[in-house]
């Protein structure tokens, strides 16, 4: 069932449950690409299906900085609780409509956070040496992913008024987005709930930009362009436990 756009509305409501983490996303870039729905498709597991817009499957590249990263009731810590983040992502929905993110690669330059999601998110953390340096409002940010031969960089800053998406619109499509979605090691379809205010936005200006970290989630593509560029200064989130998916039930609050 494709999510109608009340579904999709919905998830933006905090659930009824006990969260496990709070954490702050900043200085986030989107960095997005379109491609064919079929070759996505082709790259998902059984259960999710690709979520369009406008017949147009998306990928995207981003980076940001994760902040006071810590479980519920226990202080951040200096040594652990702030680190560097990039994930390569994609946008899925199963089959009784509750869309969310298909990640394909989070490279993470705090070795014990890698693990910690791993084992407690069943998400492809990946270790990498990082960085990232800001000159006024322009963030310089580099990735080296373990045993891969070169680092990736992004060069990236605000430009223009801030905003908030609106529904319908391929801003919210990309960015509004509450679930995530991971196989346990038994295979089977979980999902995960964050909660945030929604994003302020604004776009993005991009100097430099890489699309290894997509060729290397096996898709061929072109040096092109981003076809869409947004930048968010960030969101202090509450992260929920993961769940297996059993039925449409698993999403009640």
């Amino acid at each position: 069932m494709v999510p109608t756009p009340e579904q999709r509305l919905a998830l933006r409501q905090r659930p009824d449950r006990i969260p496990v983490m709070r954490q702050r996303w900043s200085r986030l870039l989107f960095a997005h690409w379109n491609l064919d729905p079929t070759l996505i498709q082709e790259a998902l597991p059984k259960g999710l299906h690709v979520d369009t817009f406008d017949g147009k499957a998306w990928i995207g590249i981003v980076p940001f900085y994760m902040e006071r990263i810590r479980p519920v009731l226990t202080p951040a810590l200096p040594w652990l609780s702030w680190f560097l983040e990039l994930n390569v992502r994609t946008y899925v929905h199963d089959e009784h409509g509750n869309s969310g993110v298909w990640f394909y690669s989070l490279d993470c330059n705090q070795p014990v956070a890698v693990e910690i999601a791993r084992r407690a998110f069943h998400l492809p953390y990946q270790h990498a040496r990082m960085n990232a340096t800001t000159s006024g409002d322009t963030v310089n940010y580099h990735c080296h992913r373990k045993n891969q031969p070169a680092a990736s960089r992004y060069q990236y800053r605000p430009s223009g008024s801030p905003r908030e998406s609106e529904p319908g619109t391929l801003e919210f499509f990309l960015l509004e987005r509450y679930l995530l979605f991971s196989t346990s090691l038994d295979g089977r379809l979980c999902t995960g709930h964050v909660h945030h205010r929604p994003y302020q936005i604004t776009d993005a200006a991009c100097g430099i930009y890489d699309l290894e970290p997509i060729r290397q989630a096996g898709f061929k593509v072109n040096d092109s362009p981003p076809q869409s560029l947004i930048y968010s200064p960030g969101v202090d989130v509450t992260v929920f436990p993961l769940r297996r998916c059993t039925g449409p039930e698993w999403q009640t609050r």
